[in-house]
């Protein structure tokens, strides 16, 4: 689980802050970036610049790469909760067929909750993963679905499921002591308890030198002599998903004609034979022919890859993002990756748990065109994959920024008015004005290029032995690591920062992201569950735990009854992170899950709630929605009268609620329960 979502992480950081874009883009009237605003979400569209300049075998490869992330869609509906496209259809068959009065306070709340499940790709919050439930009555709700000509039986068994919050309650549950299988509402376990499913993994563990992912592609269940079993998401033999598979492999297939190489057409062909198949000996070899595939300027992200919606953190969830390489921006990339060895040797961690040789690390700026699955509408901002530790030791690792994503949040968060409500002074806001668009692009390529492809574990040590906390230790092992080398002059040296100050803009931003205002995405009594938000809650909460109790490099202070971070020694505090990453580095390492445990649960949990009260209560005053999120653009192929392509042509003019209802008319091809 090596990756990822720096996502909505940094996203996360970067949509509440008010910067200059330091890049040339239009202004927000001449592209509108927000579409709609509702409850805690704000959607925004995205720019794909140069696609225009794509050559037409170029552009005809994104469109069928595109089609096929698409029907993944469901995949990932399922996955979430087995209820979930059930109810995603009812509510959809409501809002096109309701015919009732459609101007009262109860359609709109009946509305919002729509709008809510497709956001989340089912009914738990895509980030907090708790659970909501529809403000229209229950009442209205049953004759809503009368009206609508649905049958009961269409709808009765789902009601208790909808409106009672006591009922699956979380869809990822984290909690000390209890079973996080039976408590959990993600559909990638049946009848089966946390002890019998690592019990399972546990016996087929492969621990050859190039070891399959077991459970990476599939869903344990029980079969009818009570013995748990794999059911594998494949196209073919009875597979799981397969409807959608078929429909992901038919596009792969139309896609491959335009494979702009060799070595890409190889991934293709590897991520078909995967599909069809399920095998994982195939996953292994697609995984490190994408690695391999440096020449090719499209290039994509397909299939079941992020396990953070798994509660062990073993099996993957759809996700697919198509995008092309950002040629002016990836010479940043490029640099750090070509000094990857250099940041290894000088990292503050144990020698036995460096790399003495970095591998195969490529780094690029890309330019997202298609978001699927678990990369929509929540985005990530930075990947790096792949995930298996072995590959990326042997084969190395692929670490992209998305440019044109951080484009659109900065342009929507521009004078929201969130750095002068909760920074400082007049010098951080400042600051942030000055590096922050710059310091926060580099804070990604340095987590995704370098942070996550650094360090190694000792001999007979895997991803697996960190279990749930296995997640919230890696992010914040990528993050620790770009805090700890972004002050450093060799990123002045080698061109990536503009001086030796830039810095303190993100620095500053991260530390009170973590300690206080990411607080502003939780409801009030919670704790921190999803795993970026515990690792900046982690990084933070552990620096001010162990600053200088005379002379604090960093704290809390409180002015005029509110409270602020402030930073008093810089130097001192990126001392203060090299210190953790020492030690995060060898949990990791060295597989220490008692050492996680206690870490996660003394820093990265609980809230103070007085502290989270007042980020609530200053929050809501700026009328801002603390996620963000987007719809696709629409590419449409031309053709001549023959039936030839002769262009690919994109439109940005879908709204929101459009595009889920075109989705699921165009791309929705799974029952309603997979049996």
């Amino acid at each position: 689980m090596k990756k990822h979502f720096l996502a909505v992480l940094a996203a996360l950081a970067l949509i509440a802050c008010n910067k200059e874009d330091k890049h040339t883009t239009p202004s927000t009237a001449d592209f509108p970036y927000m579409v709609d605003q509702f409850y805690d979400l704000g959607i925004l569209r995205y720019r794909v610049p140069d696609f225009e300049d794509l050559s037409l075998q170029q552009k005809t490869l994104v469109y069928y790469l595109s089609e096929a992330a698409l029907w993944g869609r469901d995949i990932l509906t399922d996955q979430n909760c087995r209820y979930n496209l059930r109810i995603r259809r009812i509510c959809e068959t409501i809002y096109e067929h309701y015919a009732g009065d459609k101007q009262t306070d109860e359609w709109d709340k009946f509305v919002l909750y729509l709008k809510r499940v497709w956001f989340s790709n089912g009914i738990h919050h895509h980030y907090s993963a708790d659970k909501f439930v529809p403000e229209c009555s229950r009442e209205w709700f049953v004759d809503a679905c009368r009206q609508s000509n649905l049958k009961e039986e269409d709808y009765a068994e789902l009601l208790d499921i909808i409106f009672d919050p006591t009922i699956l309650p979380k869809k990822i549950c984290q909690d000390d002591g209890v079973d996080l299988l039976l408590n959990s509402a993600g559909n990638y376990y049946e009848g089966v308890t946390q002890r019998e499913a690592e019990a399972y993994y546990a016996a087929h563990k492969d621990t050859s030198a190039e070891p399959l992912w077991i459970g990476l592609n599939s869903k344990l269940i029980k079969d009818a002599d009570g013995n748990v079993v794999e059911r594998t998401y494949k196209a073919e033999d009875g597979g799981l998903y397969a409807t959608a598979l078929k429909k992901v492999v038919e596009n792969l297939e139309k896609a491959l004609p335009y494979a702009e190489t060799d070595e890409q057409k190889l991934v293709i062909e590897k991520l078909i034979e995967y599909n069809r198949t399920g095998n994982l000996q195939t996953y292994n070899e697609y995984a490190i022919a994408w690695v391999r595939d440096l020449q090719s300027r499209v290039d994509f992200i397909n299939g079941f890859t992020e396990v953070y919606g798994d509660p062990l953190g073993i099996t993957g969830a759809w996700e697919s993002l198509v995008n092309f390489k950002n040629l002016a921006a990836t010479e940043r990339t490029n640099t750090l990756s070509a000094n990857a060895q250099w940041f290894e040797d000088h990292s503050p961690t144990d020698p036995r748990y460096k790399k003495a040789e970095c591998k195969g690390i490529t780094a690029k700026v890309i330019t997202a065109a298609i978001l699927a699955g678990d990369c929509y509408p929540s985005t990530p901002i930075g990947i790096n994959l792949p995930n298996a530790n072995w590959i990326r030791k042997s084969y190395g690792s692929k670490s992209v920024t998305i440019q044109n994503l951080t484009e659109a949040y900065n342009e929507a968060a521009l004078g929201n008015g969130f750095n002068e409500e909760f920074m400082l002074s007049d010098a951080e806001c400042e600051q942030a004005k000055t590096y922050a668009a710059l310091t926060g692009d580099v804070h990604v390529d340095l987590h995704e290029c370098l942070g996550h492809g650094s360090g190694q574990l000792l001999p007979g040590i895997t991803k697996d032995n960190l279990k749930e906390h296995g997640s919230t230790l890696e992010e914040a092992r990528a993050d620790l690591f770009s805090l700890y080398y972004m002050p450093d002059h060799k990123l002045v040296e080698l061109g990536i920062m503009p001086d030796d100050e830039a810095f303190k803009a993100q620095y500053y931003q991260q530390m009170m992201n973590g300690a206080l205002t990411q607080l502003v995405r939780v409801e009030f009594g919670k704790n921190l569950e999803e795993a970026h938000m515990r690792n900046r809650a982690l990084i933070a909460n552990w620096v001010l735990a162990h600053a200088h109790p005379e002379k604090p490099e960093v704290a809390i202070i409180e002015r005029d009854g509110k409270h602020y971070l402030q930073i008093n020694d810089y130097e001192g505090l990126r001392a203060l992170y090299g210190q953790l990453l020492a030690i995060v580095q060898e949990v990791v390492s060295t597989g220490d899950y008692a050492q996680a445990k206690q870490l996660v649960e003394d820093y990265a949990v609980r809230i103070d709630p007085t502290i989270h009260a007042e980020m609530l209560s200053r929050y809501k005053q700026l009328n801002i929605t603390p996620y963000k999120g987007f719809v696709n653009p629409v590419y449409t192929l031309v053709k001549d009268k023959k039936g030839n392509i002769t262009d690919v042509t994109i439109d940005y003019s879908e709204g929101y609620v459009e595009q889920h209802l075109r989705y699921s008319l165009d791309y929705s091809v799974l029952p309603d329960i997979n049996e």
